[in-house]
């Protein structure tokens, strides 16, 4: 969400999304509340700070370690004070053990995308980090039915060799895809809570996502092409959500509800899938973060997805 005011941001998600609050992320106040910072602050026994080139893994806690959990602490206790008395979903989000792996760096300044022991090592210790944080949250709010979403957006550029090492000459060597797959999956089963895996980026692997336990496949609706069809077919039939991102993520003119939605309802027509389902099966989101919108549009965005969604129900073909 855009700003740095987290009560603000909490008490604008609560109103426009009752049936799916999440807790908001606020990068524009720097280091430690942007996504990457806020995962690595979720660690177990790792820690990073903030280079010119970006996060590095670090021997000890230091500054920016203490500042990304003091900012989720605080989004945290907004989310409380907004959510008292909910029951049912919430979500929380968090950068999945990939993209971690190609953000930040090791002490030699190359990524622990590098390294395949790094890899683990992220992978287990977010892990542990995940199952103290999703305690925190139900913690908080008893009631809630915790979801976590995982972001990934680097994920096709990890399976693909594309990440540039840090001369930029050279690209990573790709880990195989069944043990990024393992990876990943071991982290889904070990939370032990529904899982939405994110990826806003082109060419979404959405049948190793599928494998690894996703509950609900996210993604940029409008980066989708036929190739994808089969796959996502086969999720649907599966029980697998959509959570389709049809709603501009930066500042736009949001056209009619039922128009967003569209090209869900002629996907859905495209893979002969009974109309009745689209409400069962999708979510309508934002096509990515909103952090790069306006506050007043971020919230006309999220009451936008809800209506959209609601078409979907009211009027499937």
């Amino acid at each position: 969400m855009p700003g740095g005011d987290a009560r603000q941001a909490a008490r604008t998600v609560v109103n426009e999304l009752g049936a799916l609050p999440f807790l908001p992320e606020l990068p524009a106040r720097g280091p430690g509340a942007d996504m990457i910072g806020r995962s690595l602050g979720l660690l177990v026994d790792m820690y990073a700070h903030v280079e010119p080139s970006g996060w590095r893994f670090s021997d000890r806690p230091g500054r920016d370690s203490r500042r990304a959990a003091s900012w989720l602490r605080e989004d945290l206790d907004a989310l409380e004070e907004f959510t008292q008395g909910h029951a049912g979903p919430l979500k929380v989000q968090a950068v999945g053990p990939w993209t971690l792996a190609a953000a930040v760096e090791r002490r030699n300044g190359e990524a622990a995308l590098s390294d395949p022991g790094a890899c683990r090592d992220v992978a287990a210790s977010l892990t542990e980090g995940l199952l103290g944080h999703l305690a925190d949250v139900r913690r908080r709010v008893p009631g809630a039915e915790v979801v976590l979403q995982l972001d990934e957006p680097s994920l096709p550029a990890v399976l693909a060799g594309r990440v540039r090492t840090a001369s930029g000459y050279r690209t990573y060597r790709a880990p195989d895809r069944s043990v990024a797959e393992a990876a990943l999956r071991a982290v889904v089963e070990a939370v032990g809570v529904p899982v939405v895996l994110h990826c806003c980026a082109p060419d979404v692997p959405f049948a190793l996502l599928r494998r690894a336990g996703a509950t609900g496949l996210s993604f940029d609706f409008s980066l989708l092409t036929e190739r994808d069809d089969d796959e996502l077919g086969e999720a649907v039939e599966a029980g697998t959500a959509l959570f389709a991102g049809v709603v501009p993520a930066t500042d736009a003119a949001l056209s009619d509800p039922a128009g967003s939605v569209g090209g869900v309802r002629a996907l859905w027509r495209r893979l002969g899938l009974a109309p009745g389902l689209l409400g069962e099966s999708v979510v309508v989101t934002p096509a990515c973060g909103l952090a790069g919108a306006s506050p007043r549009y971020a919230g006309a965005a999220l009451e936008h997805a809800v209506r959209a969604a609601r078409s979907l129900v009211d009027n499937p073909e």
